[in-house]
């Protein structure tokens, strides 16, 4: 029952790949922050969450779902990013849950995606759970049309806690990462949670101009460390 109620909330909002909605003048985008951890991406939802301004944010909601995890989104708009052609950006952030059980309602958050964030642990301990949570994710991907190569991933890196944590070097070669970005994060205190939105923003804005018939459209900057602006 949970997973048809979460399938059906989830139905009711843009499947994305670039959803406008021309009434409202705005292009909606998708990420999707996955992990082997269901606290992971769930952290940095609720920084950016905290720290956006109230009247350019949605309501945060998490649903419990069969595996006992949760799944958390909201959608906010940057007022600092100013426009695409005459339309604002708004993004609609989701956590995605983990274990072979979930696959169903994996894949139907990821549906439609236009950018993802690869919540990696730290703790060199657990590489070997990263590397099963990314091959899952790939997975999941290329059952949905995508190629994980072309799609925009950028992946953080979490080590709070762990005295000596994996490099974004070492997690990037684990993982067999080509030139996605890898950034180093601690969410409990914002640090590199609002660089590893930025960069995915940046991949998702560039993959957006490439679909816009208008050679001569700009694509502007992504939010600059807050949503407050």
């Amino acid at each position: 029952m949970r997973v048809f109620f979460v399938g059906l909330l989830l139905l009711t909002l843009p499947a994305s790949a670039s959803f406008i909605n021309y009434s409202a003048r705005e292009i909606n985008l998708k990420l999707v922050y996955v992990s082997a951890s269901d606290a992971a991406g769930r952290a940095n939802l609720e920084y950016v969450y905290g720290k956006t301004n109230p009247e350019a944010k949605g309501k945060f909601i998490s649903l419990a779902v069969e595996d006992g995890s949760h799944v958390q989104f909201f959608d906010f708009l940057p007022l600092s990013l100013g426009e695409i052609r005459g339309f604002k950006v708004r993004f609609h952030l989701y956590t995605s849950v983990g274990g072979k059980g979930a696959e169903a309602t994996r894949r139907l958050i990821l549906k439609g995606v236009d950018g993802v964030v690869f919540v990696a642990d730290g703790d060199p301990k657990r590489s070997a759970e990263n590397v099963r949570a990314f091959k899952q994710l790939k997975g999941d991907l290329a059952a949905l049309g995508y190629d994980w190569k072309t799609t925009p991933i950028t992946v953080q890196v979490q080590g709070e806690g762990v005295a000596q944590p994996m490099t974004p070097e070492v997690v990037a070669q684990a993982l067999g990462l080509s030139d996605q970005p890898v950034f180093s994060a601690t969410p409990v205190n914002g640090v590199g949670v609002f660089d590893t939105l930025k960069s995915s923003a940046k991949q998702m804005l560039l993959e957006l101009k490439k679909g816009v018939p208008d050679a001569g459209t700009t694509v502007v900057s992504p939010p600059r460390g807050s949503a407050h602006h």
